[in-house]
């Protein structure tokens, strides 16, 4: 089944690769700053950036260590993204690797820091992604930075959230409550040293079209959101004039922790 999944996110992100490399929606942010604040990378850290997309946050953070992987399960998109690399920007110390985050191609102890930023919710398995996290991390000093939309706390808000997402890129699995990423990056063997949340707007056209979506599904988006119950669009603080949604706020979960070296 989890094959099966694989197999639709390298069909959907290979065709709508190139809606995400060089996007400036993943470009900077106030959650990739706090990343960079709270891991201190340096010049002799290693770092993998599992899930890369577009390169956007390896490119972030290869000026300030010796050497970044980016890593992506699609090839396509990682050739997008290595030719806007190296054609738009001087970075090089970045290579390219396809590369499963629940089965990650590199030997124990290849890293010092792991980022992993809006991709966990395409895994099928968290868990063992994050276990691969750990294998792959040097036993002292080594810490990770995941970054991705939270779900809410609130059953019904999060019940619309999967609903959206899923009508917009089926390849959604889910996302998870901060309860839920502390448990399972600890469960992996991390201690986790500190969460934090952003707020993320989003331009409602170009994140439904990013996506690969037609104009009939656009649509019937547009119409969810518009008609949703008052809390949610509160929630969402969903924008909309003249009957057409103009953008959408949800909340991004940082989540900083620590190699804990004395795992069972």
């Amino acid at each position: 089944m989890a094959k099966g999944i694989k197999d639709r996110v390298i069909e959907q992100f290979t065709r709508n690769a190139k809606g995400y490399v060089g996007s400036n929606s993943f470009s900077g942010g106030k959650d990739l700053e706090a990343a960079a604040e709270l891991l201190k990378p340096t010049a002799d850290d290693l770092l993998l950036d599992v899930g890369t997309g577009g390169g956007q946050t390896a490119l972030f953070f290869s000026p300030m260590v010796r050497s970044v992987v980016a890593s992506d399960l699609t090839m396509p998109m990682l050739k997008k993204a290595q030719e806007y690399i190296g054609d738009e920007t001087d970075a090089d110390n970045i290579v390219f690797r396809v590369a499963d985050a629940e089965d990650l191609p590199f030997p124990s102890g290849s890293f010092t820091i792991v980022t992993c930023r809006i991709a966990p919710h395409h895994f099928p398995d968290v868990p063992k992604a994050l276990s691969e996290f750990y294998r792959v991390l040097r036993r002292k000093t080594s810490r990770i930075a995941i970054i991705d939309t939270l779900l809410p706390d609130d059953p019904e808000i999060a019940d619309f959230y999967q609903m959206m997402e899923v009508m917009r890129d089926p390849t959604h699995i889910r996302a998870y409550t901060t309860q839920q990423w502390t448990q399972m990056v600890e469960e992996a063997g991390f201690e986790v040293q500190k969460t934090a949340v952003f707020p993320k707007t989003h331009d409602f056209q170009a994140w439904a079209r990013r996506a690969g979506m037609d104009n009939v599904g656009i649509g019937r988006l547009n119409d969810l959101l518009v008609h949703a119950p008052d809390k949610i669009q509160d929630y969402f603080k969903i924008e909309i004039f003249a009957g057409e949604v103009e953008s959408y706020t949800d909340k991004k979960l940082l989540v900083y922790a620590t190699r804990v070296d004395n795992k069972n």
